[in-house]
């Protein structure tokens, strides 16, 4: 087994309400509801687990019943969580609604999250060989985002490689400074067209892939049922979608991104990357929840 995935990001608990339609405002809409454990990076390391691999994960907390049913689900997933608690902080919790073509709009709060802090970022965790992802709502909160960027300069120091996912379009809109900062720090850009326009300006996906491609060695950009665009050094991709009964769009990304960074980082060609991490977003999205099996 290779030298391990280092996560850091948010944990969550995802409550989730797939509607039987257009939410009624002000009234009432039928749904169905169930509860998961979730966060971009909690999603994406038990997706890497899945896969074989070693995968630690550094989060926060709270010290509800939350934080119990969170770190129960992930007993059994092979992702070692070194998760602090806090007190007085609730633990992370995101309302999914799911609307019936499948995509999720969420209500997140971070919670517990908030607390993320330096003394976590270890040097037995950030280990020679190892790979550090960062979610990008670390950085898009500023109650988190020293801690990220430290963890992005000493994985760097210690000649890691590192990669990041742009998280959400919204925030990165508001502040994305937030994320061009760690762009020179980074090997590998995971954004979907809405996070690489609103990093880039660029509208058309090929566009912001050659903007962002300038400064990052190796840039993804997932472009739902259209598949994904995909540059490193001279290589391009462009992997179409595969057919898909679209169930939920929750955690799509994040099992994109596991399937990615595992062929990439075996070396494998860029468009064999890319066409893992398609495989894994449509598993992703042909039930409920954002994991890679019912928790």
């Amino acid at each position: 087994m290779s030298a391990p995935f280092v996560l850091i990001g948010d944990l969550m608990v995802d409550i989730t309400a797939v509607t039987s339609g257009p939410v009624n405002y002000a009234s009432d809409t039928r749904a169905k509801i169930s509860v998961h454990p979730g966060g971009a990076s909690a999603n994406t390391a038990s997706w890497l687990a899945h896969l074989g691999e070693s995968v630690h994960l550094i989060g926060a907390l709270g010290t509800d019943v939350f934080a119990t049913m969170f770190r129960q689900s992930f007993e059994n997933t092979g992702v070692h969580l070194h998760a602090t608690e806090v007190t007085g902080a609730p633990t992370g919790t995101c309302i999914v609604i799911v609307d019936s073509t499948g995509e999720r709009t969420m209500l997140p709060d971070p919670g517990a999250n908030s607390f993320l802090t330096q003394s976590q970022i270890t040097d037995s965790l950030l280990c020679a060989g190892s790979h550090l992802h960062l979610s990008g709502y670390t950085l898009l909160n500023p109650a988190t985002r020293a801690v990220g960027k430290i963890a992005l300069a000493r994985a760097r120091a210690g000649n890691l490689t590192c990669s990041l996912d742009t998280a959400s379009a919204a925030p990165i809109s508001a502040n994305p400074g937030a994320i061009r900062e760690a762009l020179g720090q980074i090997d590998v850009l995971l954004a979907n067209t809405d996070e690489a326009e609103a990093l880039t300006g660029f509208s058309d996906p090929a566009q912001a892939l050659a903007a962002l491609a300038e400064v990052v060695d190796t840039v993804v950009i997932k472009c739902g049922p259209q598949g994904a665009l995909a540059a490193q050094g001279n290589q391009h991709a462009q992997v179409p979608a595969l057919p898909a009964k679209v169930v939920d769009t929750t955690g799509a990304g994040d099992a994109f991104a596991a399937g990615f960074l595992v062929s990439w980082r075996a070396g494998a060609p860029l468009i064999e990357a890319v066409t893992a991490g398609v495989r894994e977003a449509t598993q992703a999205v042909g039930r409920v929840g954002a994991g890679p099996k019912a928790l």
